[in-house]
C-alpha cells in the first residue's frame, strides 16, 4: 500500500487572488433566466448526488425583517460546496435574488449570469471596487446577499470567528443610501448522521434591521463575530445531542438499493428472533 503524505497547509490565510497576483476582469452580476434554469438543474443534481438531505430551521425569523429592504445573510465558509449550497438555499427556501461575491469568479465566469460577481483582494483598491459594487446591488428589496463574513475558507467549526469589516461597510452605506438593510446569521453544518452520505444542516438566526449605523466598524464586527460563534456553537451542541427539533427537509433521499436490502435482511433476522 502506497502511503501519501497529507498537504502541510490545507488552509491558507492568504486570499487566492493575492497568490495568483494577476489582473482579473470585473464582471457585474446579472439574472439571466436561461442560466438560472441551467443552474437549478445542475446544482440540484450535484447536491442530491452528494448529500442525503438538506434540513433547515429558523426560516420564520425572516418574517420579522423590514421587507422593503434587502437582506444580508452572513455565513460560515468551510468548504467548496458552500457556494452551491447558498444558491440552493436562496432559490429553494428563501425565494429571493441571490448576490454572492466569489474570489474564484474568473475560473467560473458563467456564474455572473446567476447573480455572482468577483472580489479581487490583490490590492485594497481592488477589494473596495467590489464592496462599492456590492452596495449598489443592495438597493432592491428582493436581494438576498450571501456573505462569507470571515472573507476566506476556514476549517470546519474553527474558532475564534473573526469577521472582516466588509459587512459593517455594507450596513453603513446601505443605511445612508437606501434607508436601511436587514442582516441575518446563517449557520451551515455538514455532518454524517445515520446515513451513508453527509447531510446539510442549516439554521437561520434572528434578523436585525438597521436604519442607521453609527458604530466603529472593527468593534461592531468583533461583537458580531462573537455572537455568531455562540450561534454556531449552539447549533453544533444540538447536533451532538441528536436534537433536530424544529428542522424541516428541503429534500430527503430515499434509501439506496443496498441500504434497502440491508434493512430487509435486518427485518428477517428480527422475525427469526421473535419466533424463538
Amino acid at each position: 500500500m502506497t502511503i501519501i503524505e497529507t498537504p502541510k497547509h490545507l488552509y491558507c490565510d492568504t486570499p487566492p487572488t493575492i497568490l495568483r497576483n494577476r489582473e482579473e476582469k470585473f464582471r457585474t452580476a446579472k439574472d439571466v433566466p436561461f442560466w438560472h434554469v441551467i443552474a437549478c438543474f445542475v446544482f440540484d443534481k450535484m447536491v442530491k448526488a452528494r448529500f442525503h438531505s438538506l434540513m433547515y430551521k429558523g426560516v420564520e425569523n425572516l418574517e420579522k425583517r423590514d421587507k422593503s429592504k434587502a437582506i444580508i445573510f452572513y455565513v460560515n465558509h468551510s468548504n467548496w460546496w458552500d457556494g452551491i449550497i447558498s444558491y440552493t438555499i436562496i432559490k429553494g427556501i428563501v425565494k429571493g435574488r441571490l448576490r454572492l461575491m466569489i474570489e474564484e469568479m474568473n475560473r467560473f465566469p458563467l456564474f455572473q449570469y446567476i447573480g455572482c460577481f468577483p472580489i479581487n483582494k490583490k490590492t485594497p483598491q481592488d477589494a473596495m471596487k467590489s464592496l462599492k459594487y456590492a452596495v449598489s446591488t443592495l438597493k432592491d428589496s428582493d436581494i438576498c446577499f450571501w456573505l462569507f463574513a470571515e472573507g476566506i475558507i476556514r476549517p470546519p467549526r474553527n474558532k475564534p470567528k473573526v469577521f472582516q469589516t466588509g459587512i459593517a461597510y455594507l450596513i453603513e452605506k446601505c443605511t445612508k443610501l437606501y434607508g436601511g438593510v436587514n442582516i441575518c446569521p446563517v449557520s451551515v453544518d455538514y455532518s454524517f448522521l445515520r446515513q451513508d452520505k453527509p447531510e446539510v444542516i442549516v439554521e437561520f438566526g434572528e434578523v436585525q434591521t438597521f436604519h442607521e449605523f453609527n458604530c466603529d466598524r472593527k468593534e461592531f464586527c468583533h461583537n458580531l463575530s462573537m455572537e455568531f460563534e455562540k450561534f454556531c456553537d449552539k447549533q453544533q451542541e444540538q447536533i451532538s445531542k441528536g436534537d433536530f427539533s424544529g428542522y424541516r427537509y428541503l429534500f430527503h433521499q430515499k434509501l439506496s438499493w443496498w441500504r434497502d436490502i440491508e434493512r430487509r435482511l435486518k427485518n428477517i433476522g428480527m422475525k427469526d428472533d421473535n419466533k424463538q
